[in-house]
């Protein structure tokens, strides 16, 4: 929903290339579209300035510069596309929306993620629910925190950041998650740096 709060595209003479998987829904253009229509927006995406080209990719590496682009299909109800970035032998994996111990159709397995996330610099990989809440909510299409951090560590993975908080969740409690994570990497003897993901948040690989 930030797209249309995009400068950029309002600007006349920039080009964007824009990438995005089709899904069974629609294409990505039309999805963008979509949102831009009244009641939800006032500017209709026919009417932005910017040239943009579209690129239905959703299986193949992308090269943006020095940086390679890995897609992988998460295991979520709707779908979804998961990221690992590579530059200079340094990877970050983007997760979201994700359920490690339930596979929807056109997700992967666990031993699948954990493929794909071995040796990352940085995992940020959804963890909405406590153990507890997850047996209420299994093939929602989200994971546990313990799932999530389980990953990380067999992955081993430098850094954890857990994400997707549950909306209900107030910050003391994220920060209790954190810290019952590192009681769990204390028992398992593993060295994995472990914080909650915030707004406005830089890390640096």
């Amino acid at each position: 929903m930030g797209f249309p709060f995009f400068k950029p595209i309002y600007l006349p003479g920039m080009h964007l290339e824009v990438f995005g998987c089709p899904f069974a829904q629609s294409s990505i253009r039309q999805m963008l579209s979509g949102a831009m229509n009244a009641p939800y927006f006032p500017v209709n995406l026919a009417d932005l300035r910017a040239e943009i080209t579209y690129f239905e990719a959703c299986s193949q590496e992308l090269y943006l510069g020095s940086v390679t682009v890995t897609p992988v299909f998460l295991s979520h109800p709707n779908g979804g596309t998961g990221y690992k970035f590579v530059e200079d032998g340094k990877a970050f994996v983007f997760l979201t929306d994700n359920e490690l111990d339930f596979t929807h159709p056109g997700g992967l397995t666990y031993r699948d993620y954990l493929a794909f996330a071995s040796g990352a610099g940085l995992l940020i990989h959804d963890a909405e629910f406590t153990p507890e809440e997850y047996q209420a909510k299994r093939t929602w299409g989200h994971s546990a925190y313990t799932d999530a951090l389980r990953l990380a560590i067999e992955a081993k993975a430098a850094r954890f950041g857990l994400f997707h908080h549950n909306q209900e969740r107030t910050d003391a409690e994220v920060d209790a998650i954190v810290e019952q994570c590192q009681g769990i990497l204390a028992d398992r003897g593993a060295d994995l740096e472990r914080f909650a993901v915030r707004e406005g948040m830089e890390i640096t690989l």
